[in-house]
């Protein structure tokens, strides 16, 4: 007689997780920047706009632990170029593990990107790494934004434990000219002057190109938003703009204030959807 006998603790289920790839290339012809490749794959969409205006989508609906995304953005000599995101991300509670976002940028001979995603929103218990490289030709020039929202505020949440990693790299023929990390976890959510002081949005903007730094006393005078700490830096080609806020409606308002005093066009039409 033989007894078949199953393991006293089972195995949990392995969880489907979620990948998501975007490869675009941007052309010039007379003047005019064109999409001249696309390759999407996965959770990862992307639509593309006149403008030009690349819009991203995830599919899945956000990000937790052991799902991946991949974007490259490849800009030819000449192209202007505007990307952002259809919405804000979401980084969901990890079961284990981190999300791993990757984003690789490459901006041409005289050509302009504008990389504007939509917030990133942290929940409880959240784990993601995010990095970005830009990196520009001799001439080249960009705008980065990120904004961080730790939780749902209008919801009054309040987190207590993320680990979050957010690096951006920049560089000028293949030389780092300016780098952002930022780490959130348990230690900086704390509402001391160590930690983030009761802040629970933050934004850090990035212009690089020649005279960059030449803006910095219009984009003072725009930093008036009530219940929003803003602080700008100018020199060497590039100027840094850092916000902080309780809540993300006054910083959404004083930051379209400021990326309007950068920009020669209109914000991303979903910026207003």
């Amino acid at each position: 007689m033989s007894l078949i006998t199953a393991p006293l603790f089972p195995a949990p289920p392995r969880l489907q997780r979620s990948f998501g790839e975007i490869r675009a290339s941007f052309e010039a012809r007379s003047g005019v920047t064109y999409l001249s490749g696309l390759r999407q794959a996965g959770s990862a969409r992307a639509i593309s706009l006149p403008g030009p205006e690349l819009v991203i989508l995830n599919t899945s609906g956000g990000l937790t632990g052991g799902d991946r995304q991949e974007i490259r953005l490849t800009l030819g000599a000449g192209t202007r170029v505007t990307a952002t995101t259809q919405t804000a991300e979401r980084v969901y509670k990890s079961p284990g593990g981190q999300a791993e976002i990757s984003l690789q940028m490459s901006v041409g001979e005289g050509a302009r990107l504008d990389w504007l995603p939509q917030e990133t929103i942290l929940f409880e218990r959240s784990a993601a790494h995010r990095r970005t490289q830009i990196d520009l030709a001799p001439d080249a020039s960009c705008l980065s934004c990120e904004t961080v929202i730790l939780g749902r505020t209008a919801m009054g949440e309040v987190l207590s434990d993320v680990s979050f990693r957010d690096e951006r790299l920049f560089t000028r023929a293949g030389r780092p000219v300016h780098f952002e990390p930022m780490h959130l976890n348990a230690d900086a959510l704390r509402d001391t002057p160590a930690g983030l002081a009761g802040a629970r949005v933050l934004s850090g903007t990035v212009l690089l190109g020649q005279g960059a730094e030449d803006a910095i006393g219009p984009v003072r005078a725009a930093l008036d938003e009530p219940g929003v700490q803003g602080a700008a830096s100018g020199f060497d080609g590039r100027l840094v703009v850092r916000l902080m806020a309780r809540d993300n409606w006054p910083l959404r308002r004083q930051l379209i204030r400021l990326l309007t005093v950068l920009r020669p066009s209109p914000l991303p039409r979903v910026w207003h959807s």
